[in-house]
């Protein structure tokens, strides 16, 4: 079955990755385009699942290496808004693991100037997803904007939502006041377990998962690094282990993760409604495929998920734990 169109709404990001300079009290900078929606898009459209962005693209150097990467990469920019704005940029400094810390340059750039009109226009009706998250949900002016596009877009089609939570730029605690609310939206919730730790400290990750089930999100995925991922549909749990490779860096595993789980069940018919037809067994699928993909974008520099064709000598090892939670 070919997937039908994944709509994805969120920032660009320049990632700037700071190297070695040639003369003394000098930086390098090596800028890659990056931000977690635009990685989720250009995995999905990689993949070969029809993606379209909503972005707001800056003119400036910035916004041009953005706009030539998405097309690169197939993804659909139809609806994507001239802005007159500055784009967003990220510095990162890589440790010894390949794990970024980033510091932001993202005052009253682009991405956060969602107006109404700007979404009003958007056509739905081929859309089996919509997927957001990051920092479009929860920088102003834009972010109620972004939340009212998603309730509009819910009875359309599937909802995905990654929080994927920037305490540098906002507080934890405002994503904490809002994700019951996205819950209530979304059907998916993927995050990482350093997003559970800033959204729910100490809290173990199966209570977590009860916890955004009861606030209506049908399928919770925690990805854990190394240590795999755990999926809860409606309280049914699998866990899925990570694919074993040579890293680089993470940077954009997460979000290639999201792109492999949403493509596979997007792929498998399961996208387009309120995933009532889907059961454990389909999910470990996804979660399996999703870890091979986020492998492989860890395998190279920056956010450079895998194309199709690259997945498919790439072995992954089905080794799966489940538990049914008595309560459910």
């Amino acid at each position: 079955m070919s997937p039908r169109q994944i709509t994805v709404l969120g920032e660009c990001v320049a990632d700037a990755f700071t190297e070695p300079a040639a003369g003394r009290n000098e930086l390098a900078l090596r800028v890659l385009p990056g931000g977690g929606p635009a990685n989720t898009a250009v995995a999905l459209a990689r993949l070969g699942t029809p993606a379209r962005f909503l972005a707001r693209l800056s003119g400036d150097v910035f916004g041009r290496l953005f706009r030539a990467h998405l097309e690169a990469s197939g993804v659909d920019l139809s609806y994507a808004v001239e802005a007159a704005e500055p784009s967003t940029l990220a510095v990162a400094e890589l440790d010894a693991q390949g794990q970024a810390t980033f510091s932001f340059h993202a005052q009253a750039t682009a991405d956060w100037q969602w107006t109404s009109t700007e979404l009003a226009g958007v056509d739905l009706a081929d859309t089996a997803c919509v997927h957001t998250g990051s920092l479009a949900l929860v920088r102003d002016p834009g972010a109620s904007v972004v939340e009212d596009f998603l309730a509009a877009a819910a009875p359309l089609a599937t909802i995905s939502i990654d929080p994927n939570v920037r305490p540098l730029l906002v507080r934890p605690e405002v994503y904490r006041a809002r994700l019951a609310h996205w819950c209530g939206l979304a059907d998916v919730l993927r995050l990482s377990e350093d997003d559970l730790e800033l959204l729910l400290p100490g809290t173990p990750p199966e209570q977590a998962c009860d916890t955004w089930h009861a606030a209506g999100a049908r399928l919770v995925v925690i990805t854990r690094g190394g240590d795999g991922a755990l999926a809860s549909l409606d309280g049914e749990r699998v866990r899925v282990p990570a694919v074993a490779t040579p890293v680089v860096d993470t940077v954009g595993a997460g979000d290639s993760f999201t792109a492999g789980l949403l493509h596979h069940l997007g792929a498998h018919g399961f996208l387009g409604g309120r995933l009532t037809d889907l059961s454990l067994d389909a999910v470990e699928t996804a979660c399996l495929f999703a870890a091979k993909v986020a492998a492989l974008t860890c395998s190279v520099a920056g956010p450079n998920p895998p194309r199709q064709d690259q997945l498919t000598p790439f072995p992954t090892e089905k080794t799966v734990v489940r538990h049914l939670d008595a309560t459910h």
